[in-house]
């Protein structure tokens, strides 16, 4: 079934802070792109060049500029990119009032919504939740 994956699946797959998540991230993406049943907002590749690129306190980044521009650069050619519109950007104010979610929360489901997929995966929703026509499922649970 087609779903939608939200960024914490991107960024799970270069974490090695978190071995099981990120043996899962791998398998979804890499089963992902085999059977081409999962899509990823463009949303997700600004935010994942963010959070790769961000030092993790002391620690550094978990990829460089280069890396995470080459990375962001072959999810553009796996995966189904799907960009804003001006309903997405309405529907997500509308879901943001409505489910209490964050901005960028909102944004995502708005994605889901919009593009008619029933699941989205993420760890940032509460697992098992419809919002409208789209039920999260969390990957990781």
């Amino acid at each position: 079934m087609p779903a939608l994956v939200d960024t914490n699946i991107l960024v799970y797959r270069f974490d090695p802070r978190f071995p099981d998540k990120q043996r899962v991230a791998r398998a979804l993406l890499r089963d992902g792109i085999a059977n081409g049943e999962v899509a990823i907002a463009h949303q997700s590749i600004v935010e994942f060049v963010a959070a790769v690129t961000r030092p993790l306190g002391n620690e550094p980044a978990l990829l460089d500029w280069p890396d995470a521009t080459r990375e962001a650069e072959e999810l553009l050619l796996q995966f189904d990119v799907l960009y804003p519109s001006e309903q997405i950007i309405r529907l997500a104010l509308r879901g943001r009032a409505t489910y209490q979610l964050s901005w960028f929360d909102a944004h995502m489901w708005a994605y889901a919504e919009h593009h008619g997929f029933e699941r989205l995966l993420s760890e940032d929703f509460q697992d098992g939740r419809a919002y409208g026509a789209v039920t999260v499922v969390n990957p990781f649970a």
